[in-house]
């Protein structure tokens, strides 16, 4: 396995700093701790936001549950006005503070020539469930929709994990799995003293089951924890990607990349969980008949 290349995240510098500057829940996102390249979910994208002047805004991750529906996080979504989601699995690791452009795949601006319709596509509709800020905390709604432009053929895409499914994990586990995997691009270092190292390429790493109950969890919250050998966690910056509900090769997701409460990446995460009825009916009333239909929803583990 190639040394991963360091780069900076110099693009939306002023949002990683916001949201460095929290001292409770913070946006989070990437990954961190004993993390491997992530070439088991091509449905995996790096998904750039922009203002009402096309402008860069922030970065984030989510997961592309059929060609054109895309899910991420609801503080991804909110205040954008449209989007870009690459899906190579190094879409920025090429790119250059001297030109503000990866060559190889045009992140964060445009797609590269040939590839928009098969591994980049834009999108000119969004919805958001109703994510406000982390004062909500544990209920923060954190849920988004990307509706792509262009629809994008994969081999795979991601499974939604039935309404319930993680219910029983909440009190007596026995020997039910508590192994979650989560899969996003960005910062996967972050400290006062080195800053913030991001590779803007599709990292994973697992992680344990901590709590579903507690005060930031409360059911509505998965929380889990990657320190450790072979565990790994997520940080602050490009949020909204998928937590799958297993080892590395599961892909059934049961939350969306939210918070953690420290903000160099350190201790626990927490993801919004959509194995909840309520966020299942929400995708279905923003989506069309047949999008939903496309949608494959895991069956509830016995």
């Amino acid at each position: 396995m190639r040394i991963l290349k360091k780069l900076r995240a110099t693009s939306g510098a002023l949002a990683v700093a916001a949201m460095l500057a929290m001292t409770s829940a913070g946006p989070a996102g990437a990954i961190t701790g004993d993390y491997v390249k992530d070439t088991e979910h091509p449905f995996v994208g790096l998904i750039v936001f922009y203002d009402s002047n096309s402008g860069f805004n922030h970065r984030c991750s989510g997961s592309l549950l059929t060609p054109t529906v895309f899910l991420t996080a609801g503080h991804c979504t909110a205040g954008a006005s449209s989007a870009r989601v690459y899906f190579q699995q190094d879409a920025g690791v090429d790119w250059s503070p001297a030109t503000g452009i990866d060559p190889d795949t045009g992140y964060p601006s445009a797609c590269a020539a040939g590839t928009e319709g098969t591994q980049c596509a834009t999108s000119h509709e969004m919805y958001n469930y109703g994510y406000t800020s982390m004062d909500a905390v544990p209920e923060t709604k954190d849920a988004g929709l990307v509706i792509l432009d262009q629809p994008i053929a994969l081999s795979e895409y991601g499974r939604l994990a039935a309404a319930g499914t993680l219910n029983s994990l909440a009190s007596k586990r026995g020997q039910r799995e508590t192994t979650f995997t989560s899969s996003g691009f960005g910062i996967s270092a972050a400290s006062p003293s080195a800053g913030e190292t991001s590779f803007r390429e599709r990292l994973m790493a697992e992680s344990k089951l901590t709590n579903l109950n507690s005060a930031s969890a409360d059911g509505y919250n998965v929380q889990t924890n990657g320190n450790g050998n072979g565990l790994g966690g997520t940080c602050n910056a490009d949020s909204g990607g998928p937590l799958f509900y297993g080892t590395s090769e599961s892909n059934i997701i049961t939350g969306i990349t939210s918070f953690n409460h420290n903000r160099y990446c350190k201790g626990t995460n927490f993801s919004y969980r959509t194995d909840r009825q309520d966020v299942i009916n929400w995708i279905k009333a923003n989506t069309t008949a047949e999008e939903f239909e496309q949608i494959d929803l895991a069956p509830a583990a016995s």
